[in-house]
């Protein structure tokens, strides 16, 4: 291969049948008659609406232009013109747009090539990667690399491509450039879930890697040594590369830390005066060297230690640059520090770990770590989050006290500067306001002092925070930020603690007003994380009580802390709280006076419902009643008024009403012998009408018809069978409701319907008459185009609902017509790629098999019905199964594919599974577009025997995993 002085065109021969894209301004594919006519034309049309998307003033003109370029890159014809439109290079959006069309046509179609057409492909892109020079834009480059990346790993007969690119651009100094990057592209590339390699492929890749490793490491020192190049450019872009296929661990262990790039990297390290991308690209390089060091300490090599301990040295040394890049303001570099730092520390994080006398040497890279953690930006400690909740994890994990002692010290100085990050500016004046960086920054925190709390112990670590509240002066915000981490660690403090907490409790509840306003607000947080102690000292109830229903009602932003506190005491203490009833009734019955949320109050009523279920029965069913009817009169005055719009959140809205009585019924959960009427039966049933009316008028909101079903499911799993009244009004208003407006959270409730009514035979002919009413406006939703994707909660409730029928009463469903179009629906359901829909489908398959065992003792009648269903449709749900396997569905879902299977093994023999699986596998593709074999009949072979020998789910589930990586 060379580059030609001539250039090289790709052609390929287009029939004329294939459309073709000729005036823009039409929007239409219009025929063509010759190929000829079609490059002469059509190149200057592209053209056209190029400068008509990135030049034009008309937006409606942009946007048809920009439809029109979408619909010409799926077209055949877009390889050739864009082949043609780098070759003119007229301008830089068109230069732009062939790159990138070139790209994502060998990265998404590269099957519209016959083979003979690849070497040219590929003669024509390393041309045009020839002719970059210092001006091409980067785009550009970046578009192209990946275009030659690309088709490297997709063309089996292009058997040396890195060699191959260094002969043919290594001699000519402007190609060295784009020649780096695509070198630090193609490792990259090879997981692409766009290009599917398969695991052959992959291997055979990895391969080809390994042996042009040395070749490419001495390319990489040779562009460090030329004199001829732009420094800077070649450096960051070797570097870039090194960087790459270290990441691939192609280079050995020594060469990797004894060589030109590496020392360069660590030298530009070393020096302050380096640029900030260069000294990115270092960082790069260097994290991953360690990354390398990480997989390695998995092998445990002792032949590598020396080489480590060298490692670990040099990056100990560059402490000093870090301290001169935090004098000299430069965040940047400080933050590329912290980065290796903590790359460090997780390279030898199992070394740390170890159970030796004298701690490894490697724990000095703690020690730096927290020295980045004590930066005053908290954006730099940041950055080390990971390395805390690893290490958390694995000590309580471990459960080995004293290595956890050895951890000690670390984790109490990393809250100590946890503690300062937390801290607000002095001048800051109210509260910190929710959706800001340091907001969520103090929210990150939260979570990980919660994590490692237990190295230090939660008690020492508020002890130590209180100490802090003690000292003399002590600031409002250090106050703050010391309540801000008690507030993190009371929950785990044991309930009969008496040293502490009592001082804490008393100091904020005679907190003055005067104190600063985020001191008060973390204070009352405070209270309600306490509130396990208070349960335990009831002494301290009353005063806590009086404290919150001051703050609740105070005006100054102090309400929703003493709302969440509130609902904290409601839920710990709710046998003590009995005797307050009456004063939380009050609070419910006021609950739009206080300055809260509809979230908080939402929460504050959960709280109250749960103290409503220590009531006896009268005292319930009155205040319960009267509780309710706070949400669902202004419910009822809504629906009277209402115009039909709804703005959304607010008092107008149904779900406002809707979601606190849910909250109620849901929360409210007495304990009832089912001989005993419930005493919420009654309140359910005077509701109905209301809820009727609801899902009526705004029965084409979505939102609210979602909160609505959820009610009444809530309402129907608290009274279960004593809502037989509700059940033949439901039903038929859900019928006819879904089959206009197809909303399927009516098919959940139908589920629970089933769940609770089934076993009772009165019901079940009604039961399978909502079914069949179900089924039309379902399969139509879901047989029109991209019906199945565009309507996953419809599949997902579905199935579940015809899941409750086989367990509840599945001899009626299987002795019915309906089972065999709910199993075809459900062939064509495996392949939709939607978590809780897919699995909603295989649960259906495994639920109807499972009544098909020999083994299964009640409604023996099933099995010859299932056995039947198994034997006619058995082969196809075996081929839909591979299919979605192998081409749609992510690896997490294939255990259900695996219990499907697992279960049709039980049902039909293994004479019968063979023929099955044997005709499911021929129908997959042996070969990929690249020419490259995709699967052996080897790997076949061995993937129908360990299925059909494998008698447990988890063999079939790890045999699934490993097959379909053949095809990803």
């Amino acid at each position: 291969m060379h580059i030609s002085s001539q250039r090289c065109r790709f052609d390929i021969w287009v029939h004329p049948s294939h459309p073709s894209l000729i005036n823009y301004n039409n929007s239409k594919i219009s025929p063509i008659t010759t190929a000829g006519e079609m490059d002469t034309y059509s190149v200057d049309v592209v053209y056209q609406a190029i400068s008509a998307l990135f030049q034009g003033n008309n937006p409606k003109e942009q946007e048809k232009a920009n439809k029109w370029l979408q619909e010409f890159q799926k077209s055949i014809y877009s390889w050739t013109i864009a082949d043609e439109l780098l070759h003119q290079k007229r301008d830089l959006h068109a230069n732009y747009f062939a790159a990138q069309t070139m790209r994502n046509k060998i990265q998404n179609s590269f099957s519209e090539l016959p083979p003979h057409t690849h070497e040219s492909l590929r003669d024509s892109l390393i041309t045009h990667i020839g002719q970059i020079d210092a001006q091409t834009d980067i785009v550009i480059v970046t578009q192209l690399s990946l275009a030659v990346a690309d088709l490297a790993l997709l063309m089996a007969s292009w058997q040396e491509p890195i060699n191959d690119l260094l002969t043919t651009l290594a001699p000519h100094p402007a190609a060295i450039w784009p020649l780096l990057e695509v070198l630090k592209v193609l490792p990259e590339e090879i997981d692409s879930r766009y290009l599917r390699l398969g695991a052959n492929r992959r291997e055979e890749v990895h391969k080809q890697l390994d042996a042009s490793a040395e070749c490419v490491l001495k390319f990489l020192c040779m562009c460090l040594q030329r004199d001829d190049l732009d420094q800077q450019r070649v450096w960051n872009a070797a570097l870039r590369t090194y960087s790459a296929w270290m990441v691939i661990h192609v280079f050995p262990f020594s060469h990797i830390c004894n060589n030109t790039l590496t020392q360069l990297a660590f030298r530009l390290l070393n020096q302050p005066e380096t640029a900030g991308k260069l000294h990115d690209n270092a960082t790069e390089c260097v994290c991953a060297l360690l990354s390398c060091m990480t997989t390695r300490h998995d092998r445990d090599n002792a032949n590598d230690a020396p080489v480590e301990a060298q490692v670990f040295s040099a990056v100990c040394m560059l402490e000093t640059p870090y301290h001169l890049s935090v004098a000299h303001e430069d965040t940047d570099k400080t933050i590329n520090f912290c980065r290796i730092f903590t790359s460090l520390c997780d390279a030898f994080f199992y070394k740390m770990l170890s159970d030796q006398q004298t701690p490894h040497y490697s724990m000095k890279g703690l020690d730096l770590v927290l020295l980045c953690v004590g930066h005053f930006d908290y954006e730099v400690a940041e950055i080390t989050f990971h390395l805390w909740y690893k290490l958390s994890e694995d000590l309580f994990q471990r459960y080995d006290d004293k290595l956890t002692a050895k951890f000690r010290p670390h984790i109490e100085r990393l809250i100590s500067a946890l503690y300062r990050h937390s801290q607000m500016e002095s001048d800051h004046e109210g509260l910190i306001e929710e959706n800001n960086n340091f907001y969520d920054f103090r929210r990150k925190v939260s979570d990980l002092i919660k994590d490692v709390a237990f190295i230090v112990g939660s008690g020492a670590c508020f002890k130590q925070m209180f100490m802090i509240l003690q000292a003399p002066e002590t600031t409002w915000e250090s106050t703050e930020a010391a309540l801000f981490v008690m507030l993190n660690v009371a929950k785990n403090i044991l309930p009969d603690e008496n040293d502490v907490i009592p001082k804490v409790v008393e100091a904020i509840l005679n907190m003055s007003e005067q104190t600063h306003i985020a001191v008060r607000y973390t204070a009352i947080l405070l209270i309600g994380e306490l509130c396990d102690w208070i349960e335990n000292h009831s002494e301290s109830l009353e005063a806590v009580l009086n404290f919150l229903l001051y703050a609740l009602q105070q005006k100054n932003g102090l309400a929703p802390a003493a709302a969440i506190a509130l609902t904290s005491i409601c839920t710990a203490c709710r046998h003590k709280m009995v005797c307050h009833i009456s004063g939380l009734v009050e609070i419910a019955r006021s609950l739009d006076s206080f300055q809260i949320n509809n979230d908080v109050a939402i929460g504050l009523l959960k709280g109250i419902s749960l103290i409503l279920t220590q009531l006896t029965r009268e005292q319930l069913q009155s205040a319960l009643r009267e509780i309710v009817g706070f949400q669902l009169q202004p419910l009822a005055q809504l629906l009277e008024s209402s115009t039909g719009s709804v703005q959304k959140g607010e008092r107008e809205d149904p779900v406002y009403w809707i979601d606190r009585a849910c909250a109620i019924i849901r929360h409210t959960n007495p304990d009832v012998p089912d001989n005993v009427e419930h005493p919420t039966v009654a309140i359910l049933n005077d509701a109905w009408p209301l809820i009727s009316q609801v899902m009526n008028k705004f029965q084409n909101d979505l939102r609210i018809m979602e909160r609505t079903c959820r009610l009444i499911r809530y309402g129907i799993r608290m009274v279960r069978k004593q809502a037989m009244q509700l059940v033949e009004p439901l039903i038929k208003q859900m019928v006819v409701l879904y089959a206009v407006q197809h909303h399927s959270c009516f098919l959940y409730v139908g589920s629970i319907l089933v769940d609770e009514f089934a076993k009772s035979s009165e019901c079940i002919t009604g039961l399978l008459e909502m079914l069949q009413a179900f089924i039309e406006p379902t399969f139509g939703l879901l047989q029109m185009e991209n019906g199945l994707r565009n309507n996953p909660d419809t599949v997902d409730d579905f199935f579940r609902l015809a899941s409750r029928y086989l367990d509840c009463c599945p001899l009626q469903l299987i002795q019915s017509s309906l089972i065999t179009p709910i199993f075809q629906c459900a062939l064509i359901a495996c392949s939709l790629d939607h978590r809780e829909a897919n699995s909603s489908v295989m649960k259906f398959f495994i639920n109807l098999l499972i009544w098909g065992r020999t083994t299964h003792s009640r409604h023996a009648e099933c099995r010859p019905l299932v056995v039947d269903l198994a034997n006619q449709h058995g082969g196809a749900l075996v081929m839909n199964l591979i299919q979605a396997s192998v081409f749609q569905l992510h690896s997490y879902m294939l255990a259900d594919v695996a219990e499907v299977l697992n279960e049709l093994k039980q049902v039909v023999t293994n004479e019968q599974m063979q023929p099955f699986l044997a005709n499911a596998l021929e129908a997959l593709p042996k070969k990929n577009s690249g020419g490259y074999v995709t699967v052996t009949q080897q790997q076949l072979d061995e993937f129908s025997n360990t299925v059909l020998r494998a008698d447990t789910t988890k063999a079939i589930s790890q045999a699934l995993k490993t097959f379909t990586r053949l095809f990803r």
